[in-house]
């Protein structure tokens, strides 16, 4: 490798860059932060880089999920909880269809910062810079100005994130023993919840029979783990963190020289971006000789590239070799980002240009940024067939070209309202959001997301469609079973 080292991104151009008015604020801010204790360990990132490479070769599916851009005042402990409840619901959903484990990702616990199209935006009659995350200045069109306290904030609350949900899973929350417990009480959808009532009942039964033959199951977790015992395998999951790996002042400051515990000299080091587990580069900043990308080749997490209709194929194959010269498995996973009217053309070209360079990656799919629209009132939204064609459309052409794909990328929520009702964003799904609905709950200050309905309606479909392939049935998306047990929106996209 040339040479690297965490500031080496500097000698490039930066896109998204973000200008302080002084200078030296921010440069104290960064040395504090620099000295603060990591957010994560080597040793989980290099568990997650094994547990990809498992997805990589079919073995486990890939779930990242979470918020488009996650917000100070959220950072409470009931979103908290009922993020990674759906988290756990959904993925619960994929493992009973596919009989497969579930890689889990979080797009949590740093999802601070967000890329704008443009510096400026107009709000009434005025021109004001742009919202570009917590971490950089207020969503208040008086207070836009980039603070770089902001990047000490973001370090806290992320920490303070990671930190409950570290204590909600070892307490076992995740235990399979119960996981009505992650709530459907505000679920309007009897499918769903009868579905959902169908793969908890099952389960159970599978649980009782696994304690009848003597098998631990955790099912005392709560009151062994209290009494100093352990969760076991029932009672306890892995969930990672990650975020785009946007401000490069604040990743060079959470990267650290760091011992890897795969090899055996204590003196075999390697540089870790410990602010995350998972970090992706944009869309927006990809560029082959940019910053990002320079800044990226050199740490040793698993990272994600967003790729959309702008990468031309050989510009792809060339940004892998830069990231990724060793081929090293679990090191790369591509993002999909095309929206449903334009997948057909450019993701078989982009599989082609892949399997001619040879390079292991893990293909997901993201079914949310390339089909945002505008609502008539003015909001942005989402139509919920649009992420479901997307979806099956993925699937198809990954099944035509002798492809698999690993994974999904979503921006969901499990958030409520004070009176237990879901976010209202993105339209359609099972509980039929019409626009005039849409501004009921609308809480994201960036992009749209699925709420707790929406998003089990899509891990009931791919779910099904992983049962179909596993048990040998039709699986052509756009055909197969799952499809045509859902509801009317299922139906007439089968006929696609």
């Amino acid at each position: 490798m040339d040479f690297w080292s965490p500031s080496s991104w500097k000698s490039k151009p930066a896109a998204q860059g973000v200008k302080y008015a002084d200078e030296e604020h921010l440069q104290r801010v960064l040395s504090k932060i620099a000295t603060l204790p990591p957010l994560v360990a080597p040793s989980e990132i290099e568990r997650l880089r094994h547990q990809l490479s498992q997805v990589q070769e079919g073995k486990a599916f890939l779930l990242h999920a979470g918020d488009c851009a996650e917000s100070f005042d959220a950072c409470t402990h009931e979103n908290i909880t009922a993020k990674i409840g759906l988290i756990l619901s959904f993925s619960l959903i994929l493992i009973w269809g596919a009989r497969t484990p579930v890689v889990r990702i979080g797009r949590i616990a740093g999802q601070y910062a967000k890329p704008r199209s443009s510096p400026t935006e107009k709000i009434g009659d005025k021109i004001v810079p742009s919202f570009r995350g917590d971490n950089v200045n207020s969503l208040d069109p008086e207070d836009r100005n980039p603070n770089p306290e902001r990047l000490l904030s973001a370090y806290f609350h992320s920490t303070t994130t990671l930190n409950y949900i570290r204590a909600i899973l070892a307490s076992g929350f995740a235990s399979l023993n119960h996981p009505r417990d992650w709530s459907l009480s505000h679920v309007r959808s009897a499918t769903l919840k009868k579905e959902f009532e169908e793969v908890v009942t099952n389960l159970s039964d599978a649980l009782d029979f696994s304690r009848t033959i003597g098998i631990e199951t955790g099912s005392e977790s709560a009151v062994g783990y209290e009494r100093g015992g352990g969760l076991g395998t029932f009672g306890a999951v892995d969930l990672y963190t990650s975020h785009e790996g946007l401000m490069l002042d604040y990743e060079e400051a959470l990267t650290r020289k760091l011992r890897n515990p795969l090899r055996e000299s204590k003196e075999d080091q390697s540089y870790y971006n410990t602010s995350a587990h998972f970090l992706w580069i944009g869309d927006r900043t990809r560029q082959i000789t940019g910053a990002h990308i320079e800044y990226f080749r050199g740490i040793r997490n698993p990272i994600g590239v967003k790729v959309g209709p702008s990468m031309e194929s050989d510009e792809l194959a060339r940004v892998l070799d830069i990231l990724n010269p060793d081929r090293e498995s679990g090191r790369i996973t591509l993002i999909t980002r095309y929206g449903a009217g334009k997948i057909e053309k450019y993701l078989a070209l982009h599989i082609e240009a892949i399997k001619k360079s040879g390079h292991p990656v893990i293909w997901v799919c993201d079914p949310m940024h390339g089909n945002t629209v505008t609502s008539s009132s003015g909001l942005k939204t989402r139509q919920f067939r649009d992420i479901i064609e997307e979806i099956i459309l993925c699937l198809r052409i990954h099944e035509q070209c002798g492809s698999r794909l690993g994974g999904v990328s979503l921006e969901f929520t499990g958030e409520l309202n004070e009176e237990g009702f879901s976010v209202t964003e993105c339209l359609g799904g099972s509980m039929e959001l019409t626009e005039d609905e849409l501004g009921l709950r609308y809480q994201s200050f960036c992009d749209p997301r699925l709420n707790f309905e929406q998003s089990l309606d899509v891990a009931f479909l791919i779910s099904k469609y992983l049962k179909e392939r596993r048990s040998g049935g039709d699986r052509t998306p756009g055909k197969f079973s799952a499809l045509r047990d859902r509801n009317a929106v299922y139906d007439a996209l089968a006929q696609t």
